[in-house]
């Protein structure tokens, strides 16, 4: 039998991302000094979530999340999953879908005279 966290309330349970190691100009950073990583990956929301239509969160979203209320979850060892309050997801992450160019008749004498009656 499969276990599974199913997240109560208007919560929502997030895998977070790894730690970035080297900033995006190319710096290495030591282990020392980690740079604090609040994004991650909605895995699971609860019903409560799902049936708002107020939050627009959906599941495999990736979110920016205020982590001080954030309840980490020792379910599987090789993640870090949190169960966080809707009210600390500050971003959802969304990409821009391309435009798709309309086609354009070549001209309106292409287009046959029929009287007015279609």
């Amino acid at each position: 039998m499969a276990e599974y966290v199913e997240p109560l309330g208007m919560r929502i349970l997030i895998r977070k991302d790894e730690p970035r190691h080297r900033t995006r100009g190319g710096i290495v950073l030591p282990d020392s000094s980690e740079i604090p990583t609040i994004t991650g990956r909605v895995v699971e929301i609860s019903v409560q979530v799902e049936r708002n239509h107020d939050f627009p969160i959906r599941k495999y979203d990736k979110v920016l999340f205020h982590p001080k209320n954030a309840v980490p979850v020792d379910f599987e060892s090789d993640n870090l999953l949190f169960v966080v309050p809707v009210d600390d997801i500050v971003a959802v992450f969304r990409r821009t879908v391309a435009e798709v160019p309309r086609l354009e008749s070549s001209s309106e004498s292409d287009v046959e005279d029929n009287g007015g009656d279609f």
